[in-house]
């Protein structure tokens, strides 16, 4: 009797390897890398940038995700940030094959921070690793109190969540323990800083938090 034996491979197997190469060349390099989530008009691009500023004495370099456009990176290049840019032309997220060909592009000259700022939305680049040592979501308040219950897998893989715009709380219906709540059905673990990246109120808060991580994960910059 002929047996039938039926094997599977997980689909994302080799980009799960690749993303883990990516991860232990950065550590060898002395590059803590964060993978920057958010929805399109969360603010990641002002808070990466009053985040940088606050770490003055460290090498910052970016990476910037878009579909279209260079707008973000010009804007980074502009303030002295040694940035670069990939185009997905259409892709909902990045992925590991995108920023290993952009990472051999970059001349790592010293040790320091790579932030990577994934494409604007909360479900595609939730899911994958791109050889980050940790994940910050960014969501504000313009963009409601229910996002943690319509984008749980976001606020699940997150080690930090960034609540920004905090200046338009006064004027807009948004309920801070309803999102409390749901955040921390999902995530109990990670760190909420309420920030406003237009005046830069809550930033030290944050960066505080964030010099604690790159030490913990024993990254000496």
């Amino acid at each position: 009797m002929q047996k039938k034996i039926s094997l599977y491979e997980n689909i994302y197997s080799e980009q799960d390897n690749l993303a883990k190469k990516i991860n232990e060349f950065l550590t060898e390099k002395d590059i803590f890398t964060i993978n920057i989530l958010g929805g399109a008009g969360a603010g990641k691009t002002s808070t990466l940038i009053q985040t940088i500023k606050r770490l003055n004495d460290i090498k910052s370099y970016v990476i910037e995700g878009d579909i279209e456009s260079d707008i973000d990176t010009k804007t980074l290049t502009a303030l002295g940030v040694t940035a670069f840019q990939i185009n997905t032309g259409g892709n909902c997220h990045l992925n590991p094959i995108m920023v290993d060909t952009i990472l051999k592009k970059i001349d790592i000259c010293q040790k320091g921070v790579l932030f990577i700022e994934n494409i604007g939305n909360l479900v595609c680049p939730a899911d994958v690793i791109i050889g980050e040592h940790i994940k910050i979501l960014i969501c504000s308040i313009p963009e409601g109190s229910d996002k943690p219950y319509k984008y749980p897998l976001a606020f699940q893989k997150a080690d930090a969540i960034i609540l920004n715009k905090m200046d338009l709380k006064p004027y807009i219906d948004f309920d801070s323990d309803f999102f409390y709540n749901g955040v921390r059905a999902l995530n109990d673990e990670a760190k909420i800083f309420e920030v406003c990246s237009k005046t830069g109120e809550g930033f030290d808060s944050f960066i505080e938090w964030l010099r604690k991580e790159i030490y913990n994960q024993n990254f000496l910059l």
